[in-house]
């Protein structure tokens, strides 16, 4: 067991290359290796296809601004007690919207968070897929679209929810630990 982690870590010299050259290029950008490429690295195989799906999710093309997709991270990771989330998603959340209050305030309330209503809907009905999927309705998909959300968006948010439902779950059965790095950034 690690300090970031109930599962060893493995040590860079060796993690296969494409893993360490991800986690090398992640931590020249950053200034640090967040906590979860290192603890991933314990299965390489499913590092590269988490990634690769955060990557599709997270960077790709869309509606979504990537503040509108850290405003999702968020609230359904803390609907999910998920500290490693909240913690490092509220710093790129506050990097993205270049605000130093909307992770406060949208974990705070959401509800009155100085976003717009197209966001608290949004972040509204990711909170359903969260907590209650079950309860999604064709209600919810018209909601979403009269607030002018595309077919393919309102897919992102479904996508998005799911998963880091994945990564919150893996976080917490990890005991994976933020990095201290995360606490003070955009503030």
């Amino acid at each position: 067991m690690s300090d970031i982690s109930s599962y060893p870590i493995p040590l860079l010299s060796e993690m296969p290359s494409d893993v360490r050259e991800r986690i090398e290029a992640v931590a020249e950008k950053s200034g640090f290796i967040p906590n979860v490429f290192l603890v991933f690295a314990h299965r390489p195989k499913e590092f590269r296809a988490f990634f690769d799906y955060y990557d599709a999710l997270m960077a790709g093309e869309g509606g979504l601004s990537k503040a509108e997709r850290e405003m999702i991270v968020l609230a359904t990771s803390a609907a999910n007690d998920c500290s490693y989330c909240v913690i490092s998603h509220g710093a790129l959340l506050r990097i993205f919207a270049k605000d130093n209050k909307i992770s406060d305030q949208i974990l705070a309330n959401y509800r009155s968070a100085d976003i717009t209503q197209r966001q608290r809907e949004m972040l509204r009905i990711a909170l359903i897929l969260a907590r209650t999927p079950e309860q999604i309705s064709s209600t919810d998909y018209s909601v979403l679209s009269e607030q002018g959300f595309s077919q393919e968006d309102i897919w992102d948010i479904g996508a998005i929810t799911a998963l880091f439902a994945l990564s919150n779950r893996m976080a917490h059965w990890t005991q994976m630990r933020p990095n201290d790095e995360f606490y003070g950034m955009a503030r």
